[in-house]
């Protein structure tokens, strides 16, 4: 899992792509959308459906680069939308021996803040 954690942590958009990223956050329903996006009856591993979410926003950033016709915006929007929620629920987790021994964190920031996103 590193290997795609380092991919996405290195990923390079437009800007434009970003925010359009952003603002389809909250619309994303994993159980509609994700089985659409990487074609399958059945959502798969949260690990496994970001290695086919990226996989498949790696080839729509190449035709994009190359400015091929059969460059699709929405599509492109739509996996990065996907690839967010997936990227947060495949990062390492602590044992939970840690977890008991760790201080108690403060409050959440607000709805809003500290979403991370990449951009370019």
């Amino acid at each position: 899992m590193s290997d795609i954690s380092t991919l996405l942590a290195n990923l390079r958009r437009p800007r434009l792509l970003i925010r359009a990223a952003r603002h389809g956050l909250t619309d994303y329903r994993r159980d509609r959308d994700l089985r659409r996006l990487i074609d399958t009856a059945t959502p798969p591993s949260p690990e496994s459906a970001l290695k086919k979410l990226f996989d498949a926003e790696e080839r729509t950033e190449e035709i994009r680069r190359a400015g091929d016709a059969g460059y699709s915006l929405n599509r492109h929007v739509d996996l990065l939308i996907g690839c967010w929620p997936r990227r947060a629920s495949c990062v390492a987790r602590p044992a939970p021996e840690q977890v008991a021994a760790a201080p108690k964190r403060k409050k959440a920031p607000p709805h809003g803040k500290g979403l991370f996103l990449c951009h370019s």
